[in-house]
């Protein structure tokens, strides 16, 4: 089954990505010859319109064929006749699909389990520290040791940031604002804590906001180790390919499926970010030479340009046959634990 989920895992989110440049292209007035899912030789097929509709035999990639892509063609509304700006929003659009895609499915995730209402305690853990101080639920914490607590993130970071074993915790109950002095117990994970949980609300827009901002932080971060990979901070055996994230997936799904739903999120950010990198072949790349010839004009040809971007392609399978038989070592040879 690990193939068949990473198979189905890759597959939505590189069709996610190509129905992006597909829908962009087709809102742009460019005609759009074939929208594959899948490599290799196509087993069905479909004529509908100007567009070629195919599924192919290996079921992982796809791609979106536009008229006059790779090369000049004299059909008006082939890609190479549009103006940069439409050209550069329709190879956006794939990344921006992905991205779209991961907050989502965060939101989703953010949703089903509930959002903190502040600072309002819904349950109070028995035989812990809080039931001990006489805390209830319904009470909000207002303050922690004197510092002010307008969310639940701020009761958790003055909690595990302590070093004392007591705190004065301010809260108001019905109306009336009392101070209550509770111990702290530690987990066997180091983890600090009292014994009470949040009070949780499950509000689409809310879900949404946060699923904007927690995609906004891994896509931080997701940049920060890339450019570590390229400065040599990190080793590039650090990189995983399609056996690797077979790997990953499949110790995933063991955890559950909103862990699994969270790694399909990540992967599909990962796969914004590497299709925006200025290297040939990629949507970055498409997108650095439509800068250089909206400066220099004609000074580098379409046929030119198709070369390099062959060139490329070559170097990037180069790159996947290297990280593949690396995570062959990492994860099948010498697989972790």
């Amino acid at each position: 089954m690990i193939v068949v989920y990473t198979a189905i895992i890759l597959s939505v989110l590189i069709f996610v990505h190509e129905f992006g440049h597909f829908g962009a292209a087709k809102l742009s007035g460019v005609k759009v010859n074939e929208f594959a899912l899948g490599m290799g030789p196509a087993f069905f097929k479909k004529q509908r319109g100007e567009t070629q509709y195919s599924l192919r035999i290996f079921p992982i990639g796809g791609f979106c064929t536009m008229e006059g892509q790779d090369e000049e063609s004299e059909d008006e509304r082939s890609f190479d006749r549009k103006p940069a700006r439409i050209k550069a929003f329709i190879l956006v659009a794939g990344s921006f699909m992905n991205v779209a895609l991961a907050v989502l499915i965060l939101a989703a995730v953010i949703l089903y389990a509930g959002t903190s209402l502040k600072t309002e305690i819904s349950s109070v853990a028995e035989n812990s520290p809080a039931q001990a101080a006489g805390i209830l639920p319904g009470d909000k914490i207002t303050a922690i040791d004197g510092v002010a607590i307008s969310k639940w993130d701020d009761i958790l970071k003055e909690i595990s940031g302590t070093e004392k074993e007591r705190l004065s915790i301010e809260i108001i109950r019905n109306g009336e604002k009392l101070t209550l002095e509770t111990g702290i117990m530690t987990r066997e994970d180091g983890r600090k804590m009292v014994g009470i949980s949040p009070a949780v609300g499950r509000n689409p827009l809310t879900a949404l906001v946060r699923g904007a901002q927690a995609s906004y932080d891994l896509l931080v971060n997701m940049v920060g180790i890339l450019g570590m990979l390229f400065t040599g901070g990190a080793p590039m055996t650090e990189l995983t390919g399609v056996v690797g994230i077979a790997y990953i997936v499949d110790d995933t799904a063991k955890a559950g499926f909103r862990p699994l739903l969270y790694l399909v999120s990540l992967i599909s950010l990962n796969l914004a970010i590497v299709n925006m990198l200025p290297f040939p072949a990629l949507d970055g790349g498409r997108l650095l030479f439509l800068a250089i010839r909206k400066v220099t004009g004609r000074a580098i040809s379409d046929k030119l340009e198709a070369k390099i971007h062959l060139a490329g392609l070559v170097l990037l399978l180069a790159l996947m046959v290297y990280v593949t038989w690396n995570d062959i070592g990492r994860f099948i040879i010498n697989p972790p634990g």
